[in-house]
């Protein structure tokens, strides 16, 4: 079972709240706070929606660009010797340190091949 939703390039954890029988969701990824509610599936996923409309709709009106999940950058602080090991398997595969990171991060997550090829 899943507990994330997707709209317009926003995922959300989903919760289900026993006490007040709701369900309860918040946009992962960004540092603006999203969050939403519904007593139902349907009902949830349309305030889902109406939540990201409504964040979209508020910052073009007030002229501020909407945060993305991700822009494609990541800085990792690792151990010197994480980072050695790392250089050497990504050679040994004929990659770049970054395509290796890339393709390592993407089969984490569940996503492989979806590294960008730069």
């Amino acid at each position: 079972m899943t507990n994330v939703i997707k709209y317009q390039g926003y995922t959300a954890r989903i919760e289900f709240d026993a006490e007040d029988e709701v369900f309860v969701g918040h946009v992962l990824g960004i540092t603006d706070r999203i969050s939403f509610h519904g007593a139902s599936v349907a009902e949830l996923t349309d305030a889902f929606h109406m939540a990201v409309d409504h964040y979209l709709d508020d910052c073009h009106a007030t002229g501020r660009e909407p945060l993305k999940p991700a822009s494609g950058r990541v800085l990792l602080r690792i151990p010197p010797e994480v980072h050695a090991a790392a250089s050497i398997a990504a050679q040994a595969s004929g990659k770049s340190l970054n395509q290796w990171a890339a393709d390592a991060i993407a089969r984490a997550a569940g996503k492989p091949g979806s590294h960008p090829d730069h």
